[in-house]
């Protein structure tokens, strides 16, 4: 079973978003925090022991990845850096409002991002590399291992999707492919081990 965690929020009230990544390393607001130490309760009434965890190397992620584990019975599992995770590189985008991302590559190509993970002109995201990491991880995963946390951020994440053929149908038929803060996605095997998709979007 795996968990995909997005980070908490990382502007606080009333500040107008922008869109950062990979060069952005912003800490998580109070109200971050407090989206963490939720999903840390519910994972936890839930009855989950993550046996692995993995971040991005962004503060954003650890310390979300901090606030889930430390509601964790027992020594909870230590988490460990893996550079697939990590956010995009917005290009000339990065740091930039929603408005003005618009305005620069236009409305399609702002949905098709959500929709279908189609990288907008001039974002550095690797997409290919990214599905591979998702692969090997999937490949060296078994049923009985457990669950393993991975906390990353909304413009990771969706590859993972993107990275089995099974997985992918079922985004097909999701709203977006976009996580919200706060948010989380299962994927888990089945019975007749495939991957399936059980959560996507989901906040406590």
């Amino acid at each position: 079973m795996f968990i995909i965690v997005r980070h908490g929020n990382t502007f606080e009230a009333g500040e107008t978003p922008r869109r950062i990544g990979a060069r952005t390393d912003l800490p998580l607001t109070a109200k971050g925090i407090a989206q963490a130490e939720a999903l840390g309760a519910h994972f936890a009434a839930l009855g989950l022991t993550f046996r692995r965890a993995f971040v991005s190397p962004l503060a954003r992620t650890r310390q979300s990845a901090a606030a889930i584990l430390s509601q964790q019975e027992g020594a909870p599992a230590l988490p460990r850096n893996a550079e697939f995770l990590r956010e995009i590189d917005h290009g000339p985008d990065e740091d930039a409002t929603e408005d003005a991302i618009r305005a620069r590559i236009g409305a399609d190509a702002r949905a098709a991002w959500d929709r279908e993970a189609v990288v907008p002109p001039d974002w550095n995201v690797e997409p290919e590399t990214r599905k591979a990491a998702w692969r090997v991880l999937f490949a060296q995963s078994k049923p009985d291992d457990g669950p393993t946390l991975l906390v990353t951020s909304n413009g990771a994440a969706r590859f993972a999707l993107l990275a089995d053929p099974a997985l992918a149908q079922a985004a097909r038929a999701l709203p977006t492919m976009k996580l919200p803060t706060g948010g989380y996605g299962l994927i888990a095997h089945g019975a007749d081990g495939t991957l399936e998709l059980r959560e996507w979007g989901t906040r406590p």
